[in-house]
């Protein structure tokens, strides 16, 4: 009888992102069982010993996972979950997951709840919570069939707090049935804390007028140890790079502090950072729809306002 949370862990550089110690937590927390965790990739052993609070870690080391393909990792992945057989798959929001669950759900023959914001254990199974409409509503989905698959948002869940290393246990893996191969990649080039980490994003949008708008709110984000995001028009016309879109098709981020320079508040965007503590909105519109969502609101122009912030924040920091 299936059992226990099997959570997806994810390795940059050899490190464990943030969100596998997030899955961890929200797995233990559950109390559906033992906790488990799966390392897929090529060279990542290694990283298997860093990552706590897992009873076991299944680690599916091959070459042909070094670059993530959906076809082989839905492969990979399947194996380990006829292993493990447990109750319910976690998986992070993020651009892996996002496009793992569904093929792992498929494959398997379950069902997936998408961007969830919080898990509970209710008449014996898994329920989950995720935004509806653009953020305006919640949903509860409950699964009739086993593995119960979800995908967590970034920072919605508290990180496990210490505990030790589980038990490594290796998963064969036969790469022959993969039939696609990444053959060139290019990486994104970018500075400071990743967009899905920061605990402070500052974004723009179209509102700004053009790429070097953006100067500001680079020294904002740079001043307050945060990360650049920008709006899908933004990313549209080239100002900004894809990476760094927030949205529905662009990443979800749940920083403690969100500000949104000049953008208008669509609800495809507020669709990507809803789920922030707080939000403060910069739009000479005073009717725009991002002050309905923020905290606190600025009516004027950006380039009267962000020059005005960055000045006093210096003072602030100078005087601390």
């Amino acid at each position: 009888m299936p059992n226990g949370v099997l959570i997806l862990a994810e390795a940059e550089g050899g490190e464990i992102v943030t969100v596998t110690k997030e899955l961890i937590g929200a797995a233990q927390r559950l109390g559906a069982g033992p906790v488990s965790a799966m390392l897929l990739g090529s060279g990542v052993e290694a990283a298997a010993g860093k990552i706590t609070g897992a009873e076991k870690v299944y680690v599916v080391d091959d070459p042909a996972l070094a670059q993530y393909t959906n076809d082989a990792y839905t492969q990979a992945a399947a194996a380990v979950a006829q292993k493990a057989d447990p109750a319910i798959v976690l998986m992070g929001q993020t651009n892996i997951g996002r496009d793992l669950a569904p093929a792992l759900a498929f494959k398997l023959g379950t069902a997936v709840a998408m961007d969830t914001i919080a898990l509970e254990m209710k008449d014996g199974g898994l329920h989950t919570t995720r935004p509806a409409y653009g953020g305006n509503a919640r949903a509860v989905n409950g699964f009739s069939t086993t593995p119960a698959i979800a995908t967590v948002r970034p920072k919605s869940q508290d990180p496990v707090e210490g505990g030790s290393a589980g038990a490594v246990e290796k998963v064969a893996f036969d790469a022959s049935g993969v039939r696609t191969k990444v053959t060139a990649r290019t990486a994104a080039t970018s500075e400071g804390v990743r967009l899905e980490d920061a605990d402070v994003v500052i974004a723009g949008g179209r509102g700004l007028g053009g790429p070097e708008g953006f100067a500001k709110v680079e020294e904002l984000a740079k001043l307050l140890n945060g990360a650049v995001g920008a709006s899908r028009a933004v990313a549209d016309l080239g100002w900004r790079p894809v990476s760094e879109q927030v949205g529905l098709t662009g990443k979800v981020v749940s920083p403690t502090l969100y500000v949104a320079v000049a953008i208008s508040g669509a609800s495809q965007h507020m669709a990507g950072c809803s789920g922030s503590k707080n939000i403060v909105a910069i739009n000479k519109d005073a009717d725009a729809n991002i002050f309905k969502a923020a905290r606190f609101g600025i009516v004027g122009d950006f380039a009267t306002v962000l020059p005005a912030l960055v000045e006093a924040i210096k003072k602030v920091k100078a005087e601390g």
